[in-house]
């Protein structure tokens, strides 16, 4: 007799999704030597619950890893209503300087994922191209974004404000993406 998935309590959703919050805030602040039991502990949550959805410190890194990722891509979608795509798209690039700042913290642990045999950026790539693709089209149709640039370039420029966060200043990342939306919302009968 064929079985009916089991449906996940919403209860033990809030875990996961809390002990995911936790994990990557504590691997990229103190990187790979924080004790599982202290993630649980500061999640809320009982240690044999963590095990019991990430059996390895490995699939918790890459979990929360992805996690971040998720939902900086589904922001994209997110922000457009009630914006314009330019408005939309500046605010995308803040929570991706944030999501870029949390991932280089946690490098360390997402090389020992990579160690293990996984590789956490797989899909990294196509997630960030179709979201940065949502908000270019979005603004290709209401006229506030350069139509002549593709999902590559942007993401290119944003990983190299992304590097002058971790090494220079947020008020000199603010000035880089202040530039490159400039840049992507130029006027383009100009030339």
């Amino acid at each position: 007799m064929p079985t009916t998935p089991r449906r996940t309590r919403s209860d033990a959703r809030q875990n996961r999704e809390r002990l995911l919050e936790v994990a990557a805030q504590v691997f990229a602040e103190q990187g790979l030597d924080t004790a599982p039991a202290a993630i649980a502990k500061q999640a809320g949550v009982g240690v044999g619950t963590l095990y019991r959805h990430f059996p390895t410190r490995e699939a918790l890194i890459d979990a929360a890893y992805q996690r971040r990722l998720t939902l900086v891509c589904e922001k994209a979608t997110d922000l457009l209503p009630g914006r314009s795509a330019a408005e939309a798209t500046r605010a995308w690039m803040t929570d991706f300087l944030h999501y870029a700042t949390a991932k280089s913290g946690m490098s360390e642990a997402l090389n020992a994922v990579i160690a293990s045999g996984v590789d956490p950026y797989a899909d990294s790539h196509a997630l960030l191209t179709g979201a940065v693709g949502t908000l270019l089209r979005a603004g290709a149709q209401d006229g506030t974004l350069r139509t002549d640039v593709t999902s590559d370039d942007v993401l290119l420029l944003m990983g190299g404000i992304a590097y002058s966060v971790r090494h220079g200043t947020k008020e000199q990342a603010g000035r880089l993406v202040d530039l490159l939306m400039d840049a992507l919302t130029k006027d383009q009968t100009a030339n």
